[in-house]
């Protein structure tokens, strides 16, 4: 608007109580609009990296009151040759990628440093075989439980990435062949 005395901006009251000219709010669209495309496109170049792995079947075997560890288990597959070797979770102080082996008579199980796998292969962390095993727990996990778990993948050529993946909570004594 104009009046004699020069140019009047006309305000609009946003919610908050704040007060914005037109012109400001035309900005505030674009900028927003903008912003919208910018995250949109870092989530697809993000998911492109995260689509190089893929996690079925994640479950976590439910515990006791006393008990302070148990197993996360599920099936990878990547479409490249990566190499898992880091596993991360908030119901947990500490988490390490177990294998556990027959060695005669004796099952032995113990951390490994990574895990390879193979383009096009799946790998299954299984009871009596790898695992993700959560020590330290910070509550006891009940049967329907979502356990959020990071796994960190590396490339032949050293890069990076990381999946989320929620593992539900079994019973305690379930059979793990059952969903």
């Amino acid at each position: 608007m104009k009046n004699a005395a020069g140019p009047v901006l006309a305000l609009r009251c946003r919610p908050g109580g704040r007060m914005h000219a037109d012109s400001t709010q035309r900005d505030f669209e674009m900028r927003f609009q903008l912003k919208v495309f910018c995250i949109a496109g870092w989530a697809l170049v993000a998911a492109q990296a995260w689509a190089e792995v893929t996690v079925t079947g994640a479950w976590v075997r439910g515990t006791v009151p006393a008990q302070k560890a148990t197993g996360a288990f599920m099936k990878l597959r990547s479409s490249e040759d990566m190499t898992l070797f880091n596993a991360a979770s908030p119901a947990a102080r500490i988490v390490e990628v177990h294998q556990m082996t027959m060695s005669g008579n004796v099952m032995a199980m113990r951390a490994v440093d990574d895990v390879a796998l193979p383009a096009g292969k799946t790998v299954e962390f299984k009871p009596g075989g790898y695992h993700v095993m959560l020590i330290n727990l910070v509550k006891p996990l009940a049967r329907g439980d979502k356990v959020p778990i990071t796994l960190t993948f590396v490339d032949k050529s050293g890069k990076k990435s990381t999946l989320e993946v929620s593992a539900e909570v079994r019973a305690t004594g379930a059979d793990p062949m059952k969903r």
